[in-house]
């Protein structure tokens, strides 16, 4: 089971960094709209449409890896001093009760928005020339697939915490500084110890 979970992760964070490498789109459409504003004086009509596509397709696909690497926001100090089988509990409660309906819902009534942008080729009327949206409304389902396939395996995480006591493993790539600062202290604090007992 562990290996399956691990490769969840995996697939959670294969897809958050492939799409981080929208970020470099959406900076270089900015600053062509900057530089046609304001040097040239030749705005853009398309500028808007695709920057808030970007940013909005960039921020829903990062949701599975946050939820992967436990990025969400919660009320951590209070979470953070429950034993591991209450903080399972109160996970898989909340996973239950909201997760589970949002997502689920995001995916079916985000499918249908797509499949009725698609079919009346809709483009954006923001702008004059607005770009297609359909390929924008159906990052909505995508992206809300991904983070359910992401929380089956949260959920599964829940119930073996449940049953041994202790989180399974998880994928880890970052650490917080003031974890790194900590673990620093403590190894500081323990070679002073053992120093002084010499």
């Amino acid at each position: 089971m562990q290996a399956v979970l691990l490769m969840v992760d995996r697939f959670s964070a294969f897809i958050g960094k492939l799409f981080a490498w929208l970020i470099l789109a959406l900076t270089l459409a900015i600053c062509y709209e900057v530089f046609a504003r304001y040097l040239f004086r030749a705005p853009t009509s398309w500028a808007f449409d695709v920057s808030y596509m970007l940013y909005g397709t960039l921020f829903m696909m990062a949701g599975a890896y946050t939820l992967s690497r436990g990025g969400h926001v919660r009320a951590d100090f209070a979470y953070r001093m429950a034993p591991p089988r209450a903080q399972a509990g109160l996970d898989l409660t909340l996973y239950i009760l909201f997760f589970l309906p949002a997502m689920i819902g995001m995916v079916v009534y985000g499918w249908d928005f797509f499949l009725l942008s698609f079919a009346q080729n809709e483009q954006s009327s923001i702008s004059p020339d607005g770009p297609l949206v359909w390929p924008f409304k159906f990052v909505i389902s995508f992206a809300a697939a991904v983070v359910l396939i992401q929380g089956f395996a949260e959920i599964a995480r829940c119930v073996i915490c449940l049953r041994e006591g202790r989180w399974p493993q998880k994928l880890n790539d970052v650490e917080e500084m003031e974890v790194l600062a900590l673990e620093v202290a403590r190894q500081k604090y323990e070679a002073d110890l053992l120093r002084d007992k010499a």
